[in-house]
């Protein structure tokens, strides 16, 4: 049974072969009889024999050169739906709340307000301006909203605990620095949190120490997403589409298509 699966397997590959070999043999037994000269057939196949082995190398580099582009983009795009998924489960949202502390917020709208009219320049462009833009967030003691705002995100962040878990285990994110690199930073924001009975009437230095964890999460989570905004830009737009209408950078966003200038809803 195994081995007629076996042979089931590599049929197609061994129909190719044999008749590959098959119409080798015709092809030299119609030139020997035209030429008539089978030492010198002999020869030329000598000559063939030798060179044989570098003809296979590059071949076979040649294959598997192809053969790891491709793989190499199945996993890019594997790893892009993973990001995709981070974003709609948890990075969207805390994108949303954490802004509310920027005190550049109005500039930083105004960099990250993606349209469709963006090309690969843009998303470029935007890149060095955020990078530019050195965020400062508004996480102080005398901020009477920061105690509720790290309550809420320890909440939200313990009810995402499984599904970022989750993502972990992908191996592809291996590949992938710069998202790992967050998903590190989130997770030590939400360990932070939970060691903390209460996020209310903390002292200026512990303050102080979250702002860090915090800030390192908005600027890793603001690098992530515009890069997958670019991906969704150059291969996904009707995804695009809904990503704009969900920026979490622009305070007069709306998921409803006001007008045909927002229905990027192409294939």
């Amino acid at each position: 049974m195994v081995t007629m699966k076996i042979l089931e397997r590599f049929s197609w590959n061994i129909k190719i072969a044999s008749l590959l070999i098959f119409a080798s043999v015709i092809l030299y037994i119609a030139q020997t009889m035209i030429f008539r000269e089978p030492k010198t057939e002999l020869f030329y196949i000598g000559i063939n024999l030798v060179f044989l082995p570098i003809e296979a190398l590059i071949v076979v580099i040649i294959i598997q050169t192809g053969i790891n582009e491709r793989e190499k983009k199945l996993m890019l795009e594997k790893l892009n739906m993973v990001i995709g998924a981070f974003y709609s489960e948890v990075g969207t949202e805390l994108l949303t709340e954490i802004s509310k502390f920027d005190s550049k917020s109005t500039r930083t709208s105004k960099i990250l307000i993606i349209n469709s009219r963006w090309e690969n320049e843009d998303f470029e462009h935007a890149k060095k301006n955020i990078n530019a833009l050195a965020h400062s967030l508004m996480i102080i003691p005398s901020n009477t909203d920061v105690g509720d705002f790290l309550y809420n995100t320890k909440l939200f962040l313990q009810d995402k605990r499984m599904f970022l878990l989750a993502l972990l285990e992908n191996p592809n994110l291996l590949e992938h620095e710069t998202f790992t690199d967050l998903l590190r930073a989130v997770f030590h924001l939400t360990e932070e949190l939970d060691k903390r009975e209460t996020t209310h009437d903390l002292p200026a230095s512990d303050c102080e120490h979250l702002k860090k964890d915090v800030q390192r999460v908005y600027d890793l989570l603001i690098f992530e997403w515009l890069n997958y905004m670019e991906h969704l830009k150059n291969n996904y737009r009707y995804l695009f589409s809904l990503a704009m209408r969900t920026n979490p950078f622009d305070p007069n966003k709306t998921v409803v298509i006001q007008n045909s200038a927002n229905n990027y809803n192409e294939k």
